[in-house]
């Protein structure tokens, strides 16, 4: 490490006050913390406002609400999946294939081993080809958009003001709960979503920057959209206790074929994920454009299938066929690496899903007809839930997009039986965490490092110590006159050394020790110190302002073992 004159000729002692860093390497709620969430999640929810303002407008042009057959053969907008595979194709190529890689499944890896920071590179390549490919009606949702951008906006600017790590991570999942909220105007959902999929733990200082990031987005989306919730036009009303059993059924037939929808898509995607990207991509278009010419309700995100399943006296033949294609197009489209997100194509299969399954025991149970919407708003909730391993999430989200609590008790009756016939008996696993297994990216991380990573090294480093000049006179004035204190000083290479007195074993006297320590940034977090000192179970580090370069405290693996035995770890 560099060391002027000044530092190597100087003795002082570092009695450093607290600054912001200080306070939010703390794993403690704190308003500095409230702050900067709010701050970044401004930043995000514009970036998503703005992607959701183009997809409105590429809207007007490509969406086509003409099903008759006879009307699509002839219109160019069959062959939208092609061009817009054409486009994410060129799109990828003008960008790095560093930094390739997008998505949820993504993020999650960079959020669970790199404290969620993902390189700001990526994102134009995020918003653009996840704009072609909902604007070119491909099968796929925008909240992977939504989170992979809300999660780049927040996560950049935290690491451009060398924010502690642990403050990163916790900066990166408000962002992603600015964005979902911002996208579909859902922010309970969003902070739920964030808990339970993406950080998989509650802790209380999560909760309060990413809630106030849920509230930024949602206040965003509703300044420029107004106050809409997308289904809150299916009608859904309380449904009596004697249709129970019905819905018991619905919840094993949900669970099947969740199961089935998540086999299918991991195997097209271990197959496929090392084919050409144009190969892929040009595939998904072709498929994509029969699918919409035979069946087009079965393309788009979820609007033209919900509107089959929700319309009045719908023909469970139609509803099957929709069905089929919705499923083929969401596993070609997911499967074969279309950019976008999951969670909208799966709310159509599950409204699809629902419909099916109301309309056929209406046979039995006329009674059940004006439930058909209600039915439809379970299997959206049934399908998220398990094919994502979100129940909780799911069913917030379809509580605030459908604007209606009557949903509550018979979606949670559904979605416990489709959740364990699916995990137990098809051992269906989280679509995302078999993703980042089929791409080789990690995700697992043990539980002392996990805890660890929540505090950053100022939190507890030992600010009161004393650099001193490297010769014996001062250092033994100074561990004369610094009982207890941490001794640092510079050997000729600039390398920092702790020095101590110690007993020789031949003689009574004492001996003057010299031992290098290693430095981290103080960005760092306390998972760093205890990879560096759990070797030897023993030693120092010493912890580096990243703004000036100086050495601001010293741990001891003493303080780490002890910050270990507190409640935080």
């Amino acid at each position: 490490m560099p060391l002027s004159n000044k530092k190597q000729s100087t003795t002082w002692n570092k009695n450093v006050k607290t600054t912001l860093k200080d306070t939010l390497s703390q794993a403690k709620v704190s308003v500095q913390l409230c702050l900067l969430a709010l701050i970044f999640a401004l930043i995000a929810s514009t970036v998503i406002v703005i992607f959701r303002s183009l997809l409105v407008w590429l809207d007007s042009f490509t969406q086509n609400q003409q099903f008759n057959f006879t009307h699509l053969i002839g219109d160019w907008r069959v062959l939208l999946p092609i061009f817009g595979a054409l486009l994410i194709w060129i799109i990828a190529k003008m960008g790095s294939k560093r930094y390739k890689r997008m998505g949820i499944a993504y993020v999650l890896h960079r959020v669970k081993l790199h404290y969620g920071k993902i390189p700001l590179a990526s994102a134009p390549a995020q918003f653009f080809q996840a704009l072609f490919a909902l604007a070119s009606q491909f099968s796929v949702g925008r909240e992977g958009p939504a989170i992979h951008l809300g999660a780049v906006s927040a996560s950049v600017l935290a690491e451009k003001l060398k924010l502690p790590d642990n403050s990163v991570r916790i900066m990166c999942a408000s962002g992603i709960a600015a964005g979902i909220s911002a996208i579909f105007n859902a922010p309970l959902a969003a902070v739920i979503f964030v808990l339970e999929v993406i950080l998989r733990e509650y802790k209380i200082h999560y909760f309060f920057p990413i809630t106030i990031s849920a509230i930024c987005g949602a206040l965003s989306s509703r300044l420029v959209f107004g106050n809409i919730h997308a289904f809150d036009q299916i009608s859904v009303m309380k449904i009596p206790l004697s249709q129970y059993p019905v819905l018991a059924i619905s919840g094993l037939i949900l669970g099947g074929i969740a199961a089935l929808f998540n086999f299918a898509l991991l195997a097209l995607t271990e197959k496929s994920h090392k084919w050409p990207l144009l190969q892929r991509l040009m595939i998904a278009g072709i498929l994509t454009s029969i699918i919409g010419l035979f069946l087009p309700q079965a393309i788009g995100s979820n609007e033209h299938a919900i509107s089959e399943a929700i319309q009045a006296n719908p023909s469970i033949l139609l509803l099957g066929a929709i069905l089929i294609g919705k499923i083929f197009a969401t596993v070609i489209a997911i499967g074969l690496g279309i950019p976008g997100g999951l969670i909208g194509p799966l709310y159509g299969i599950g409204a699809l899903l629902g419909a099916m399954i109301a309309v056929f025991f209406q046979q039995w149970f006329p009674s059940i007809a004006p439930f058909i919407g209600l039915y439809a708003i379970i299997g959206m909730t049934a399908m998220m839930g398990v094919c994502l391993s979100a129940p909780l999430a799911a069913l917030v989200a379809l509580i605030e997009l459908s604007d209606n609590t009557a949903i509550i008790l018979p979606s949670m009756f559904v979605i416990i039986p489709a959740f364990l016939i699916s995990h137990q008996l098809f051992k269906t696993k989280s679509i995302f965490f078999k993703q980042l297994e089929i791409m080789k990216l990690g995700y697992k991380v043990t539980a002392i490092n996990l805890g660890l990573q929540k505090v950053g090294v100022r939190a507890i480093m030992n600010k009161n110590f004393t650099l001193v000049k490297n010769d014996n006179t001062h250092l033994l004035q100074a561990l004369n006159e610094q009982l207890g204190q941490p001794i640092l000083t510079y050997d000729q290479q600039n390398n920092v050394e702790i020095v101590e007195l110690k007993l020789h074993t031949s003689h009574t006297e004492k001996r003057l020790i010299k031992r290098k320590i290693k430095g981290l940034p103080d960005t760092c977090t306390l998972c760093e110190v205890y990879q560096l000192l759990s070797i030897q179970r023993q030693g120092h580090v010493c912890v580096i302002d990243q703004s000036n370069q100086e050495i601001v405290g010293v741990i001891s693996w003493e303080d780490l073992q002890s910050e270990i035995k507190t409640e935080q770890i």
